[in-house]
């Protein structure tokens, strides 16, 4: 009696060692590197807070930013869901997960960094077992392996898995979503050859992934209608003969997808208009600004591969990086391009025998589109975000992984290219740079900025001025890494949020009105709008005296030329002494 193959087993213990080593990359420093703007507005949400609970235009001891962001324990989704809804643009099925689970975990403090990004680091690996899921059934188990460890390697997954932030989870959904799609494409193969098959469950799982991909994040939608454009296409260039009944099933599954949203869409529509997106309009735009998109995608693209440390650091080493960047990337581009064509042999990709390579490739080229159109159509760059690019990631992880396999005919067999394994390691090289803090550094520098405005032996004070609540998550950013640096905040450092709609004169007097603690001499820091220098600051400001409660007497600080410092929003030092 023969025996049967091992390989099955092999292949198991193949994807495990690579889930274990994305899990490794995903949790290793997680919680080293610093909250950035919009994973300070995450946790505020996650923890049931609303910008009404924000102790605004006072001081705050550093140790009362705990309490911002205490769990607040007993809230729905749906109070959850109205927070989101009214002071941010996103959709509230992300905020309401991580809520229940920081409600499970229950961290202080000193563990909520970790905790806010411990999901999406879960999410992250979950990705990576659905695209082996998704090649495997696409192309072969070894192409499913290849595809996973791409993934788990992939700087730019590793940097969105150790995000507080909403792109892994409709990532692992988007993925899903393909693999039903395929399973619906093979039965309307099946079809065509006079084979009728209609599996209910497979089309009903795939209004599922993408409803649930869209309450999580907006940017489902460019999937999803990729999805419908890559399977309409490939039915059209294959002239699949369709019955009423399945032509029936894909305008329902369209519909199912559209009607499961309608609660939402009211929504959606008042945050299309919302100025939080306005960032993403280019100011005065030049024809080099009409060209960023282009080539912003194809940076896009190579840091899904390889990353290298560019930002903030020496000369010598960004010549270097982007020399070595340059080479690997065209080495890279001619190998795909050549498994690419042994992958369809002399055939086109809507005519090969392997139609998955026409859906995906139709997938990602139309999301590819998308975006192209919303910058110059809409004119709104979201090319310039690298992130964004989870929508069509695993389309191209997909197909680059079926790219660095060698075609068989023998389904299992570790039949994988060199070419694979160069990549592979230059994708741990990178991720390696991304734990460490090396590259896709943190908006804003919020560790910087506390570096620079810390003082020993000096109480500090700093006022942030703000017109949003994006510009109070700022300030926070910077208070909580300032509350790492001084082991007794409440002693040396305070803190306020200063409203600025009605100008910097009346910021100034507000200033001059709240009441401080701290002793003088002191260092008063303050943060203000983009573009703001500093001979745009008066020469003087006017803080209240601590010494003199009574009296309301005031004390005046004078500007401190030598103490600008902008990183993306500027941040001026005055220096308060004593009469």
């Amino acid at each position: 009696m023969p025996l049967k193959s091992p390989l099955p087993f092999v292949w198991a213990i193949a994807l495990i060692t690579v889930l274990l080593l994305g899990l490794a990359l995903r949790f290793w420093h997680l919680d080293t590197k610093p909250l950035w703007l919009d994973e300070v507005l995450t946790a505020l949400f996650t923890t049931g807070h609303r910008s009404a609970d924000l102790p605004l235009n006072q001081f705050l001891s550093l140790s009362a930013i705990d309490s911002i962001f205490a769990y607040q324990p007993g809230l729905s989704c749906a109070q959850i869901a109205q927070t989101v809804a009214t002071e941010s643009v996103h959709p509230p099925l992300f905020f309401c997960l991580i809520y229940q689970w920081l409600g499970w975990l229950k961290p202080d403090a000193t563990q909520l960094i970790w905790a806010l990004r411990a999901l999406p680091a879960l999410f992250g690996v979950g990705a990576i077992a659905a695209l082996y899921h998704l090649n495997r059934l696409a192309f072969s188990p070894a192409a499913g392996w290849m595809g996973a460890a791409l993934m788990a390697v992939s700087p730019f997954a590793v940097y969105l898995s150790q995000e507080g932030r909403h792109y892994t989870l409709p990532m692992l959904l988007i993925t899903l979503a393909l693999a039903g799609l395929l399973q619906i494409q093979k039965d309307l193969r099946l079809s065509a050859e006079k084979k009728p098959r209609l599996r209910p469950g497979i089309w009903l799982g795939w209004v599922g992934l993408n409803l649930l991909s869209l309450y999580i994040h907006y940017f489902s939608i460019l999937a999803i209608v990729a999805q419908v454009i890559a399977l309409l296409s490939w039915i059209l260039w294959q002239k699949v003969s369709l019955t009423r009944r399945q032509w029936g099933a894909i305008v329902l599954a369209v519909s199912g997808i559209f009607l499961g949203y309608l609660p939402w869409l009211p929504t959606l529509i008042s945050h299309i208009h919302r100025p939080e997106t306005d960032w993403l309009i280019p100011y005065n735009p030049n024809w080099l600004d009409r060209l960023a998109p282009l080539y912003q995608t194809l940076v896009g693209w190579t840091l899904m591969f390889v990353a290298l440390p560019v930002e903030r650091q020496p000369q010598p080493i960004v010549i270097l990086s982007t020399i070595l960047t340059l080479a690997f990337v065209i080495w890279l581009g001619r190998q795909l391009y050549l498994g690419f064509q042994q992958l369809l042999g002399s055939q086109q990709p809507w005519r090969s025998g392997n139609p998955a390579i026409a859906l995906l490739l139709g997938f990602t080229l139309c999301v590819i589109i998308e975006f192209l159109a919303i910058a110059y159509i809409l004119n709104k760059d979201i090319t310039v975000v690298p992130r964004y690019n989870f929508v069509y990631y695993p389309g191209v992880c997909a197909l680059a992984g079926a790219c660095l396999v060698k075609p068989s005919p023998v389904q299992l067999g570790l039949a994988f290219r060199r070419s694979g394994a160069i990549v592979l390691l230059a994708g741990l090289v990178s991720s390696l740079f991304v734990v460490n803090g090396g590259v896709f550094l943190k908006s804003y520098a919020p560790d910087r900025v506390a570096k620079n405005i810390a003082e020993p032996g000096l109480p500090i004070a700093v006022v942030v001025a703000y017109s949003s609540l994006q510009e109070v998550a700022l300030g926070l950013s910077f208070a909580l890494e300032l509350r790492h640096i001084y082991p007794q905040p409440d002693a040396s450092v305070q803190i306020a949020f200063i409203d600025k709609t009605q100008g910097y004169p009346q910021v100034w007097k507000t200033l001059a009105e709240l009441r401080q603690p701290l002793p003088l001499p002191l260092n008063l820091w303050v943060i203000a709008s983009p573009g703001m220098r500093s001979k745009d600051y008066p020469d003087r400001l006017r803080i209240f005296d601590p010494a003199n409660p009574q009296r309301r007497a005031k004390i005046s600080c004078a500007i401190d030329l030598k103490g600008y410092h902008r990183i993306g929003f500027p941040y001026q030092l005055f220096r308060c002494l004593p009469k």
